[in-house]
């Protein structure tokens, strides 16, 4: 038995899961484990050394060369560093957030990135944010959520974001992407998203971020005991 649990809160794209987590593990005083992230990481370097993202072997060769590491100052958001640089807002571009989704369709890359989400999170004490957390990289773990939201509020908040961090959004093409996004992770042949058996889904889209929050403290208290 672990000391303390791992929080595993799973869903699609834009259901509001980086923020949400990193707050509920403030309120626990558990680790942020941001998964999500790490592809991002992958796919952003991959682009930069000129890999293909079609090219299964050669991208999961590119994720095992990296070192990849969540540092942070206190009271501040882990932040992804790359073989030593700090690469938090490359990754959060329109770009490699679609590039992500091509590269974590395969099974070379994912194997690559399994050993160490477990690594960083077996220990208990962390939540865990994703697409097959509490599926794939910890079916065991003490605390499963599914957090999702209709396919049009996903679009809003994804729109409210990208102009926020500066860039352009067509609500429209997000809309789209999204459920484009949707489809790939549900249909691809490793680690699809799905819901596990014994996961609470939580609905957030009549609630506030607040709200949220407050129901996924709730959660994990109570399911960790």
């Amino acid at each position: 038995m672990r000391a303390r649990p791992i929080v595993a809160i799973d869903g699609p794209a834009g259901a509001g899961k980086s923020t949400a987590a990193r707050r509920t593990a403030e309120s626990l005083g558990f680790v942020l484990v941001d998964t999500g992230a790490l592809y991002r990481g992958v796919a952003l370097i991959a682009k930069e050394r000129g890999v293909d993202l079609g090219d299964s072997e050669g991208v999961a060769e590119v994720a095992r060369s990296l070192d990849l590491r969540f540092l942070s100052a206190a009271d501040q958001e882990p932040r992804l560093w790359i073989d030593g640089e700090d690469r938090s807002e490359a990754i959060r571009s329109p770009e490699i957030s679609g590039s992500a989704s091509v590269v974590s369709a395969h099974g070379a890359v994912r194997d690559a990135l399994l050993d160490l989400q477990r690594r960083l999170g077996q220990a208990g004490g962390v939540v865990l944010e994703g697409r097959d957390i509490g599926t794939v990289v910890f079916p065991d773990a003490e605390v499963k959520i599914y957090l999702t939201a209709s396919d049009e509020e996903r679009a809003r908040r994804r729109v409210d974001d990208l102009r926020t961090r500066g860039f352009e959004a067509d609500p429209e093409v997000v809309l789209r992407e999204i459920r484009d996004r949707d489809r790939r992770d549900r249909e691809r042949d490793v680690a699809p998203l799905r819901i596990a058996d014994d996961a609470i889904v939580v609905d957030t889209s009549d609630l506030s971020f607040d709200e949220v929050v407050v129901r996924l403290v709730e959660i994990a208290q109570t399911r960790s005991g």
